[in-house]
């Protein structure tokens, strides 16, 4: 049975693709998204100066994730400006949102984000353009409580 080598320390990995990518709302592939832009956590550092003493340390703030935006081809569909309509009425509805990356053959799971209770901050609609032959882009931005990092099943290595 054939194995996957672990790399070595300090051996070369190649970089995984931007271009092979999923994403998934409440477990369930939806659309077919043409950029993914705006994944970054930030740990501000607070200033604090102990009693009786000079020196002031740096302690860790709160943690803040940015929105992050999807870009997609417009459709028939309404299920995102439903979503995003909803919210614009008042009723939020928080839903669990994984952006998959897939490996060359765009077939395997490598890396998966996981954001935590997403829910729609903005919606921009297509540029319409009657010069134009591009596809008809909208994008939607999702703010989030938290992000998690799994490594899918073609990350890992094989094992005998």
């Amino acid at each position: 049975m054939p194995t996957t080598a672990t790399p070595q320390p300090g051996a070369p990995v190649d970089p995984y693709r931007a271009y092979h990518f999923k994403l998934l709302i409440n477990g369930i592939t939806n659309g077919h998204f043409t950029e993914v832009s705006g994944f970054e956590v930030a740990i501000p550092s607070l200033a604090y100066r102990e009693a009786g003493n000079e020196r002031i340390r740096a302690v860790p703030g709160q943690v803040e994730y940015a929105p992050v935006t999807l870009h997609f081809g417009l459709t028939s569909s309404r299920e995102l400006w439903d979503w995003v309509n909803a919210a614009a009425k008042g009723t939020v509805s928080r839903r669990n949102v994984s952006v998959v990356l897939l490996d060359p053959a765009g077939t395997a799971e490598v890396l998966r984000w996981n954001m935590i209770n997403a829910w729609p901050t903005r919606w921009r609609g297509a540029h319409l353009n009657t010069l134009s032959q591009e596809i008809a882009i909208e994008a939607l931005t999702l703010a989030y409580e938290g992000l998690e990092l799994e490594s899918g099943s073609a990350a890992a290595p094989a094992t005998a």
